[in-house]
């Protein structure tokens, strides 16, 4: 038996709910963020020098972002958005506090959070939302340090990939509780707000665009 298959049949159920053509899980919203923007730069895509998010989001958004190698500007222009906001000018989606049936915007990659206090409260975990199968095959092998569904002794790895993936445990929860899950759910709002970022110190110097 493969555990891992549960995996598998997670992502399917994403897919089919949210319309996407593909599903990749991983073990947070936050490395599925990371993940899309390494797919970007891997993939050859044109790489802006800066990405563009709200300044009232959650602060490991802008850290992946840092980590994946671009820079980052503040819009608190943004700041009103409910359910997911893009990664301006990405075709990257935080969709953390978003998950509904038909929400799969095509051409994107939206990213999905499996929290507590999600929609789908397995504890931790995540997934990307995409249309292209390239991405989806690299994101597969990316999360899971490179490696393909067999066993690495049998695999040839040929990139640096992550230690990303989800683990079966956590997809059989959300696998299960999908089934319960209405069609039309409302944005998640964020208890008492998100802090503006820009009154971190570890974010001071991080410009605002005016």
């Amino acid at each position: 038996m493969n555990p891992f298959a549960v995996v598998e049949q997670f992502e399917k159920a994403i897919a089919e709910y949210t319309g996407a053509p593909w599903a990749v899980a991983c073990d947070s919203c936050t490395n599925a963020i990371f993940l899309c923007l390494k797919w970007l730069e891997w993939a050859g895509k044109e790489k802006p020098r800066r990405v563009i998010i709200p300044s009232e989001t959650y602060l490991s958004v802008p850290m992946a972002i840092w980590h994946a190698g671009y820079d980052i500007s503040f819009d608190p222009r943004m700041n009103n958005w409910t359910g997911e906001y893009r990664l301006s000018p990405l075709p990257v989606w935080d969709s953390a506090r978003r998950l509904r049936r038909g929400m799969y915007r095509p051409g994107q990659f939206q990213c999905l959070s499996f929290h507590i206090r999600k929609h789908l409260p397995i504890g931790k975990g995540g997934m990307i939302l995409t249309d292209s199968v390239g991405a989806a095959t690299w994101l597969k092998r990316a999360r899971y340090e490179g490696r393909g569904p067999m066993p690495y002794k049998d695999d040839d790895i040929t990139f640096m990939g992550w230690n990303m993936y989800m683990t079966p445990e956590q997809a059989a929860r959300g696998l299960a509780l999908l089934q319960q899950l209405p069609d039309n759910n409302p944005d998640l709002p964020e208890p008492e707000g998100y802090r503006d970022l820009r009154t971190f110190s570890v974010f001071k110097n991080i410009p605002t665009v005016i």
